[in-house]
């Protein structure tokens, strides 16, 4: 059979499956969510459970236009003769595919290794302490007790727990995620511990004997083909079969290749029951249970194995009723369950990549442009409650939005792309994805504290969303097992390459790192200064070594991102100027080894308009610092004042780096409590020291403003004896000011007077060596007082020792503080923007943790 014959052939079957199954998870129900799901499964209400599986299955969707790709003539005539032989048999001269691609070569994670002190580099250190922390008993103890087999340790909890139904997912993801882990770092305990998870569920797969291994029994795919109600049985089995071949592609597992295809050899078996016993139509219609990548999967295993039982079971899982839309570039993805589809349309991208079949190149290149024009936030993710609406993002902002595992599918549908087409918007989108929707849902180098969403709303908060943060053995969400992948392949797209006589090497994320470049036959470091708001330059240093006797002459591709100028754009190579190209396009230079090349690509403020097409949403923008997206420290407002004139510098300018050594916290012990002063809701009140991370932490924390404007110290140890005001931390440009004595403390705007806002900071009255006490400037002998009452509703005063009630011990406590450094600090990317009723501190979203803040402002004149 010719090539052409059978891409024909492939293209009809996904026709009649369109013809055939009229039905596709479209609508939003609540049964698509991942959250809700497990509500009701766990729930003992059997009554909400059967009210709620009645509308299991599911809405129409019109596929008219789908299925008028081809002649109705050879529609009817394959219809009538398709039959799982018949299928088989045309798929079966595989080897006449003719694979279009003259597509850029990944860089495997062996030879990329991140700098330990990049952002990359700690996200990766903290990922791989937490897959040391789990237990390999306690992960694959549902594997061993569905298998009978027996069960030392202890089953973990939340989605892991043996009561619920999409048990063994994390298990799947924690196999891709080491053997991508151990790719990036090589180390060894590690490399132990994937072996024993391989070498135990392969013991299971073996006991029970047919080929099958999971945590559940079987029992839950009865259910399945007979569209009964069941939690997504082959998103597991998507989860593992990927990880099995993970283990095999990073590591050489050769066991692990052999429970993936003896695993697809009863699923075959599995499906070709179902459609001899019923029709292909039955197939398509239990497909609108999530079934992740099982198109994906099988695939890359078909790219492996060349077996074409393989590629039949990839294209029987490819989804016609959703890619069917996408091929005739119908704009309607409305509604669909978000992270059930994309993977859907990464596996139709592997089937062009092992077909050649442009048709679902074409179908992967409108999907990520309509995502990117109507579905996604500036950071680059979507969906709100796990869906999402065009062009109608300005009413979803909430806790609830940009489920995590979306950001992730999607940096692998424009990975493919970029890998295609070479496209410099593919690449930039990678970078915004991945820098604001990946790397920010750790809690700093918490090993195993992850979110399931990003919230996009008001004064929001990571903290506070309905998931919040996870735990390391009782979560396990879906999120969590692809966060784990995220942050174990962080070296997989910085450095592609073409082969050939002069080899060619693409660096299309700026992160340090070393690349062994065998290709190249040079090792490459490249060294990138961390940005800083008060240096707007990216700057990235390039040099090379050559490995012993090799002398080889290469091209490199840099990447200009669009979020730069031309304008003070500057590269040198071995010290000579280079001509830039535009933004949005690659600066190609001939490379040997030895050289060394710089990069200063200008860093600047923009504003972008959320995806929302209506009028009154038009001043509801984004505030980005090159790549990074600000967040701004917020307890609801969002009122920004741009000014008149047009200039960023009316409204928005960095906090300069030297602020830190400013930062202060006033702290009393009581009993065996310490407290801290507090600015709440521009009030000053004593609180109960605060975790790190927080709103309260960053309440009690103020910047010393001197008289002298031009003070500079090195540790805040020197401001003792110096007249200062104490700016609140969260809300830049307002001070503390006195109001009178025994009269209480407020945060506002500085008054023209600025005597009531400034105080001494004196030797602690009561004598100790490590306290101080705030003395007024205008009333001499007065000072802040916390009257050694820590109740909430009380406030803080200035008070004078003659006027005080209480005893001079007393008052002496009362006026004596710690002085320490701030527990809250300004990020090396800090602005300070105009707000209406007050301004705001911005820092990039990934830094954020607890604190509440908005991405989004309105702005206005």
């Amino acid at each position: 059979m010719k090539g052409s014959t059978l891409f024909q052939v492939l293209a009809i079957l996904s026709v009649i499956g369109s013809v055939l199954s009229k039905e596709c998870t479209n609508t939003p129900t609540q049964l698509s969510s991942h959250t809700f799901r497990y509500q009701l499964l766990k729930s003992q209400n059997e009554t909400w459970k059967q009210e709620m599986f009645a509308h299991y299955h599911l809405i129409p969707t019109d596929d008219s236009a789908w299925s008028d790709l081809l002649p109705r003539k050879i529609l009817r005539q394959e219809a009538d003769e398709l039959s799982w032989s018949m299928m088989y048999k045309k798929m079966k001269n595989p080897g006449s595919f003719k694979v279009g691609g003259d597509f850029l070569k990944e860089i495997s994670l062996h030879d990329v290794r991140l700098d330990s002190d990049s952002i990359q580099g700690r996200a990766q250190e903290t990922n791989l302490k937490y897959l040391l922390m789990l237990d390999v008993d306690n992960l694959v103890w549902s594997f061993r007790k569905t298998a009978n087999l027996p069960t030392p340790g202890k089953p973990y909890g939340g989605w892991e727990a043996p009561d619920v139904e999409l048990r063994g997912h994390f298990v799947g993801h924690y196999l891709s995620a080491t053997a991508q882990m151990w790719a990036s770092t090589h180390n060894d305990t590690l490399k132990e511990k994937m072996s024993a998870v391989v070498s135990a569920l392969s013991a299971c797969q073996k006991k029970m004997g047919t080929g099958y291994l999971s945590a559940f029994p079987s029992e839950l795919f009865d259910r399945f083909e007979a569209i009964k109600p069941v939690w997504a049985p082959y998103y597991t089995i998507h989860k593992i079969l990927a990880g099995l071949l993970d283990q095999y592609t990073f590591a050489n597992d050769a066991q692990a290749l052999d429970m993936t295809t003896w695993m697809v050899e009863y699923f075959y078996n599995r499906v070709q029951n179902v459609i001899r016993t019923h029709t292909v139509e039955r197939h398509w219609l239990s497909l609108n249970e999530e079934t992740g990548g099982m198109n994906d999967v099988l695939y890359r295993l078909f790219a492996i194995t060349g077996n074409p039982k393989h590629l039949l079971l990839a294209h029987l899982f490819d989804k016609p009723c959703f890619l069917g839309l996408l091929a005739v570039q119908a704009d309607d993805i409305s509604g669909f369950h978000a992270n059930t589809h994309i993977p859907i349309v990464i596996g139709s991208q592997m089937r062009y990549e092992v077909t050649g079949d442009p048709l679902y190149k074409t179908i992967s290149t409108f999907f990520m442009d309509i995502v990117n024009s109507s579905h996604s936030y500036a950071t680059g993710g979507t969906s709100v409650s796990e869906r999402s609406d065009p062009k109608r993002l300005a009413s979803t902002l909430q806790t609830e939005n940009e489920e995590s595992c979306t950001t992730y599918n999607m940096l692998k549908v424009s990975r493919h792309l970029f890998r295609w087409t070479k496209e410099v918007a593919y690449a930039d989108y990678y970078e915004r994805a991945l820098t604001n929707g990946v790397l920010g849902i750790q809690r700093g180098t918490e090993p195993g504290v992850m979110i399931y969403m990003l919230p996009q709303g008001r004064g929001v908060s990571k903290a506070v969303s309905y998931h919040k943060w996870g735990t390391p053995f009782n979560s396990f969400w879906c999120c969590y097992g692809t966060g784990i992948e995220s942050f174990s392949k962080l070296g997989d797209s910085i450095y592609f390459e073409e082969e050939g006589s002069v080899p060619s090497l693409y660096i299309i994320q700026y992160v340090s790192s070393t690349l062994d470049w065998k290709s190249g036959k040079i090792v490459l470091n490249q060294k990138v200064i961390p940005v800083v708001s008060s240096d707007p330059y990216l700057r990235v240093t390039l040099t090379s070594s050559s490995k012993e006797g090799a002398e080889q002459l290469s091209t490199l591709n840099l990447r200009i991102p669009i979020w730069t100028s031309s304008k003070g754009a500057k590269a040198t190579l071995n010290a000579q100027n280079l001509d830039l190209p535009a933004p949005g396009s690659f600066l190609q230079v001939k490379w040997s080894g030895g050289d060394k090349l710089t990069l200063n690509l200008p860093i600047s403020i923009r504003t972008e308009q959320i995806k929302d097409d209506r009028p009154e949403y038009a001043s509801v923008r984004a505030i980005l610092y090159g790549p990074y997206l600000l967040s701004g420290y917020s307890s609801g407002d969002w009122d920004i004042k741009t000014g008149s004139t047009g200039s960023d510098a009316d409204w928005i300018s960095p906090v300069p780096a030297a602020y830190n050594n400013h930062l202060v916290t006033f702290s009393q012990e009581s009993g065996e409590s310490t407290f801290v002063l507090t600015n709440m809701n521009q009030s000053i009140r004593m609180e109960k020291f605060p975790k790190a991370g927080t709103d309260a932490a960053i309440r009690a924390t103020f910047r010393l403003i001197f008289d002298d404007t031009l003070e500079k110290i090195s540790s805040i140890e020197e401001a003792i004896g110096k007249t200062v005001m104490l700016e609140s931390f969260d809300y830049p440009g307002m001070v503390l000011v006195q109001q009178g004595t025994e009269n209480n403390l407020v945060v506002t705007d500085p008054p023209k007077d600025t005597a009531t806002s400034s105080f001494g900071i004196v030797h602690g009255l009561d004598g100790k060596d490590n306290s101080v006490s705030l003395e007024s400037v205008t009333q001499k002998g007065c000072y802040i007082y916390s009257g050694v009452n820590y109740s909430s509703s009380v406030g803080m005063k200035l008070s004078c020792n003659s006027s005080s009630s209480s005893s001079e011990a007393g008052f002496s406590q009362a006026t004596s503080f710690t002085m320490n450094n701030g527990l809250s600090a300004y990020h090396p990317i800090s602005f300070v923007a105009k707000g209406g009723s007050r301004n705001y501190l911005m820092v990039p979203l990934q830094s954020v943790r607890d604190e509440s803040y908005s991405v989004y402002f309105n702005m206005q004149p």
